[in-house]
């Protein structure tokens, strides 16, 4: 078990086999071992489902593998995909793990970064509930950030330098987190943190 300090030196949140203590855990099935043990990336990405829509169920019932496919007409084209990511944060800054972050989830799909490809072997996943049209919420700012910082606590080879968006690892491929995330402040919001 990892523990994490919060700035008093109190224990506040621990690791536990890759599970964090500040999340709620809904283990998916959609994951295996990695094929090394380093960890140096965070990806940060978004979703809602169906397209636009928050608040509901259906993201989840994608990561878990029961997403009724014929609730949204969308939802066809999602049939079959097996799909997952370490973390989702809801609008309300509600925090969800999926994955053990010993384990690989599997959020980047076709992906490299500094010259590596595959980046879900070496990195987590962060799923924020948006749009990347639509601003984020405070409440996704400040769990996220949070996160972040027992992240890089726990993984000290993931370093601001290594945290970017799903669309720096799959340029052309994927937008997200989009023009709305703002990532002048998450940054800021680590170093002020820390």
């Amino acid at each position: 078990m990892k523990q994490v300090l919060d700035t008093d030196g109190q224990s506040s949140v621990t690791w536990q086999g890759g599970w964090w203590s500040g999340a709620n855990a809904r283990p998916s099935p959609f994951y295996n071992g990695r094929p090394e043990a380093e960890v140096s990336l965070l990806v940060i990405h978004h979703i809602s489902l169906p397209a636009g829509a928050f608040g509901g169920e259906h993201v989840d019932g994608l990561f878990m593998g029961n997403l009724d496919i014929h609730a949204h007409p969308s939802f066809a084209e999602l049939n079959g995909l097996e799909v997952s990511a370490h973390f989702f944060i809801r609008r309300n800054g509600e925090i969800i793990q999926y994955v053990s972050c010993d384990d690989r989830a599997w959020h980047a799909g076709v992906s490299s970064f500094a010259g590596r490809s595959n980046c879900n072997d070496f990195s987590l996943g962060i799923e924020l509930e948006g749009t990347g049209e639509l601003a984020y919420t405070q409440a996704q700012y400040l769990e996220l950030t949070t996160l972040t910082r027992a992240i890089i606590s726990a993984y000290p080879d993931i370093t601001p330098e290594r945290i970017c968006g799903h669309s720096d690892i799959a340029p052309g491929r994927k937008f997200d987190p989009g023009a709305s995330f703002d990532w002048q402040a998450y940054r800021q919001g680590l170093l002020s943190s820390t």
